[in-house]
């Protein structure tokens, strides 16, 4: 094995993702729907998840994002002729938000790193799709831009830019872009029209959209208007305009077209009302101050994102769980491959959570939520159930036992005091010819012990380390694999402080375990880093990812969930050092849209990022073999799996307050 790559299969998960089943869809004529009833159509074609899509022609030629290849990838969808992949003649691992004009495709990527640590890598690009297909970069180096949209004429281009600035860390809901535009012809030229705005959208060519948090509290559309000369623009951070009222969030604006191409005074957007769970695009009359509900009236109770017009405004585009109406994928696989972008590695994202692979590879055991803890055969073709209706949370497969599974039952993010404990799950491989499993559930830690969890077995199979609150702080314990506390087995405490250390995770070779801690400032309960320590308590040391030891940045760290690679020469965790891929709001609820997966060696060298996308990934966990599942170079073989019901079960953004 090359100790300089990473080696072996992944396998991890990605909040809400497995559930989005989104399809692309259109009304017709959304300027007079009251005066005739509205009829919904589906454009794409219930493959994956499609998303944040642009109108090219009044034929409902479309290009939009798809993830059907393992990654987000830029489609084309033209009636009749179906739906084809537009090559960008780039190799990477998110595009957004793209737009066709001219033969020319606008869109933003991430496929050339930052340097620099919590700088995302988001930038504009443009590709020539006639011709050589060559690769332009419109985004200065060194900048991040977000949310492209294009003049009426094709001119001029907007963007939503934190420019060189670095990301803050904990700035993840409200983004404190500024809405930038230049010329399409010289993207060097570019101007600030106005401070802290995402989302621009323009009407005509010399008014500007956009969405920001308002002062009170309520997401907002405002407007900037802009002087023909730029250089003449006087207030860059005060001349925007507020025109939708407080009282209802309104965010991802799309302005339509009005029949003499002048500006037109009318909007799509998508709204949050108070008292209601659901989002739902609306059209809003900036002239009268008036909403008129759309997709309320035809689908209550589906979440409908991110408007588009066609360019003559006959038709409004968005996307929305497809619903059980519709054609296309009905079944959420157990896994799933997706792209990885090293050649030594593959990648599962995982419909559950917590993944812990048996001894032989075989099997993966996991959580399907916070209630139950399932295993599924590694090439998810069969899954079984061993806990049904018991909370079970993370996961730890005894490198010695075919047949036995530590888990922790109980509210683990309840204080430090409350009951959770770490049990022992026995089961016999023989009893897998059922869809359920007979087990034996043995509970290893003390009823009031307090809050006990994040199980990890050595690979001996003789001990556990997990972390409790029993001493009024979360820090780890070693406890006997067989006998636990309950039986007269050893305990004995590994780390001890005055902080939270969390996640353990015990080396393949025995010889270091690895941890989540924020000892190095007990008082952000926030920021962690990634620690380890023999199992004797000795040697005890952080391993510096973002820099070097007393540097600004290592301070900001958020690593979690952290694991060895089977030569134990690799540590994989997730954390926040690329900072934010798209805007979350325009996304569904994640936590963490920072939260990426990464490898690092265990002297801090070698960093390496696996995934790049606007979702919260984690509990990854490294495979003990080889996965035998593959993600082909063009439509992973998804129709080989086996999964459950999809459901449409996700929730919008849970910070946006009504």
């Amino acid at each position: 094995m090359d100790s300089q790559s990473p080696n072996g299969s992944i396998i991890f998960s990605t909040v809400g993702r497995t559930n989005y089943g989104f399809d692309i869809f259109s009304l017709k004529s959304p300027l007079s729907f009251l005066n005739s009833p509205i009829t919904e159509h589906r454009l794409t074609d219930g493959a994956s998840v499609n998303f944040n899509g642009q109108f090219i022609d009044e034929d409902q030629t479309l290009v939009f994002v798809s993830e059907r290849s393992g990654a987000p990838r830029i489609y084309l969808r033209q009636h009749p002729s179906g739906i084809e992949l537009i090559p960008t003649s780039i190799n990477s691992l998110f595009l957004d938000c793209p737009i066709l004009r001219n033969n020319r495709l606008y869109y933003i990527s991430a496929h050339q790193h930052s340097e620099k640590k919590f700088t995302s890598s988001s930038a504009l690009y443009c590709t020539n799709i006639e011709g050589d297909n060559e690769v332009t970069r419109l985004t200065p180096e060194g900048s991040v831009d977000y949310s492209p949209s294009i003049s009426k004429s094709g001119h001029m281009i907007a963007v939503a830019s934190y420019g060189n600035r670095r990301w803050p860390t904990d700035e993840f809901h409200d983004l404190s872009t500024d809405i930038v535009v230049f010329p399409v012809s010289k993207p060097d030229m570019r101007t600030i029209v106005c401070r802290h705005g995402g989302w621009p959208t323009w009407s005509g060519d010399s008014t500007i959209y956009f969405h920001r948090q308002a002062d009170d509290g309520w997401w907002s559309i405002f407007k900037v208007d802009l002087p023909d000369d730029l250089s003449n623009l006087v207030d860059e951070s005060n001349g925007s305009i507020r025109i939708t009222p407080p009282g209802v969030h309104c965010f991802t604006p799309a302005a339509a077209v009005a029949s003499d191409r002048s500006k037109s005074s009318i909007i799509a957007v998508a709204t949050r009302r108070p008292g209601k769970s659901y989002r739902h695009i609306e059209i809003f009359d900036v002239e009268s101050q008036k909403f008129f509900p759309v997709t309320e009236l035809i689908n209550p109770t589906i979440h409908h994102y991110n408007p588009f017009f066609s360019p003559e405004s006959t038709f409004l585009g968005y996307h929305r769980y497809r619903g059980e109406s519709c054609s296309g994928e009905t079944t959420i696989p157990y896994l799933d491959p997706v792209i990885s972008p090293e050649n030594g590695l593959k990648m599962l994202r995982l419909n559950g959570f917590f993944p812990a692979s048996s001894p032989s590879g075989e099997f993966i055991a996991f959580n399907p939520g916070f209630t139950g803890l399932e295993i599924v055969k590694s090439d998810g073709s069969k899954k079984w159930t061993l806990i049904k209706d018991r909370t079970s949370f993370c996961n730890s497969w005894s490198p010695a036992e075919p047949g036995v599974i530590f888990t922790s039952i109980g509210p683990i993010f309840e204080s430090v005091k409350t009951t959770v404990q770490i049990a022992r799950v026995s089961f016999s491989s023989l009893n897998l010819n059922d869809d359920e499993i007979p087990v034996d559930i043995k509970v290893l830690t003390g009823e009031e012990t307090g809050n006990n969890a994040f199980p990890s077995c050595s690979p001996d199979g003789k001990h556990i380390v997990f972390r409790s609150g029993r001493s009024g702080h979360k820090n780890l314990y070693i406890i006997d694999a067989v006998n636990g506390e309950m039986e007269g087995g050893e305990i004995r405490q590994l780390t001890n402080g005055a902080w939270i250390d969390t996640m353990p995770n015990w080396s393949p070779d025995g010889k270091l375990i690895a941890f989540s801690s924020n000892m190095h400032n007990p008082d952000d309960i926030n920021c962690f880093s990634i620690y380890v320590v023999h199992p004797d308590g000795s040697g005890l040391r952080r391993i510096y990812v973002a820099g070097p030891e007393g540097s600004e940045e290592v301070d900001k760290e958020r690593l979690n969930h952290v694991c060895f690679s089977k030569d134990s020469e690799w540590l994989l965790f997730t954390g926040n050092l690329s900072g934010v891929t798209a805007e979350p709001v325009s996304l569904p609820n994640q936590f963490q849209p920072y939260g990426d997966l990464y490898v690092v060696k265990l002297d801090g060298s070698g960093l390496r990022r696996l995934t790049c996308n606007g979702y919260e990934n984690g509990t990854p966990a490294w495979h003990s073999s080889t996965m035998p599942m593959e993600t082909t170079t063009g439509e992973t073989e998804r129709n080989v799996l086996v999964g459950e019901k999809l459901k449409g079960e996700f929730d919008d953004v849970l910070w946006m307050k009504c």
